[in-house]
């Protein structure tokens, strides 16, 4: 039976706090096909993990128990190619490897939209494993329907379809870093709401309010980082009131999210073009919040030409 279109609604679930990795961990690496599994596996290589991919399910017990004395924590890609895989066979298999070795084991789900998995399929004009003979949105769908117990089962799911590369790295390392203790990374997104929120939010503001500089024939054609468009919005009604409301909101949210399940915050500041007064007020409040002991994360979705900037405020 095809199912409709799957959107996800919750991109990052995980259930327990942010790990600090040692050897004896192992990571399940898996998801749906086309969302970015072997990048993920890269990502973790780089991070400390020795990474094997499609290893067999009858292997997956002896792998798992070699971690044993390893130096470095397991990270294990498996998905529907994945010889013998079978759902109920791999959660036995998890499940004994769970009890007898006593060793921390986690899944991670990466998943995405239909359409933009499709879309990936087309461009590397690769089949997809269970669409052979047949297009490439039934291969989709059925595999959809064959791993839903298996999304369920995960103790952390990832949305990729808009995610970078830095992003997807930002958020594995944010979760399971390597024998060193994690900082708390506190991100930062200036956007356009004509291309929508980003997924990743967990905080979203709206500064449409503010009065437009795109309107200005003089700051039509530049962006919340120039100076002449910072005098006109510092000036503009409500700003510092909203400012520094926003500034009290938050220093009160970060002790929260500090002590929940969570090594990063995403907040996103968005208004109609993403360049001018989401670009501006992200500025503010990263000044504002200096203080706080963090990692700050800079992204301007709509200003490609900027790179994201990683900055430690002490």
């Amino acid at each position: 039976m095809l199912l409709p279109e799957y959107k996800n609604t919750k991109p990052n679930n995980i259930s327990s706090r942010p790990l600090i990795c040692m050897p004896e961990f192992v990571l399940l690496i898996t998801g749906i096909s086309g969302a970015s599994r072997s990048t993920s596996l890269k990502i973790l290589e780089d991070l400390g993990y020795e990474a094997v991919d499609n290893l067999p399910l009858k292997f997956l017990s002896t792998l798992a128990s070699s971690v044993d004395g390893a130096e470095r924590p397991l990270a294990i890609g498996i998905d529907i190619r994945t010889r013998g895989f079978q759902i109920d066979k791999f959660f036995s298999a998890l499940d004994k490897q769970k009890k007898s070795s006593g060793f921390c084991v986690k899944i991670i789900f990466l998943d995405c939209d239909n359409d933009v998995l499709q879309r990936r399929f087309t461009e590397t004009r690769r089949r997809h494993p269970l669409a052979t003979d047949r297009p490439v949105m039934d291969g989709i769908l059925k595999e959809r329907q064959s791993i839903l117990d298996l999304r369920a089962r995960a103790d952390l799911i990832i949305d990729t379809p808009e995610l970078s590369f830095n992003g997807l790295k930002k958020i594995l390392s944010g979760h399971f870093s390597v024998g060193e203790e994690i900082k708390f990374l506190i991100s930062f997104i200036s956007f356009s709401y004509r291309r929508g929120v980003p997924r990743e939010s967990d905080l979203v503001f709206d500064t449409r309010f503010l009065a437009n500089p795109f309107y200005e024939d003089r700051l039509k054609n530049l962006t919340g980082m120039d100076q002449e468009v910072a005098d006109f919005l510092a000036r503009a009604p409500y700003f510092e009131p909203f400012c520094d409301s926003l500034k009290a909101l938050l220093n009160l949210l970060l002790l929260r999210f500090k002590n929940a399940v969570k090594s990063y915050l995403t907040i996103s500041i968005g208004c109609t073009r993403g360049g001018h007064r989401s670009t501006f007020v992200l500025e503010e409040l990263v000044k504002r919040l200096q203080k706080t002991g963090n990692r700050v994360d800079l992204g301007y979705r709509e200003l490609p030409k900027i790179e994201n900037q990683i900055l430690e405020y002490r």
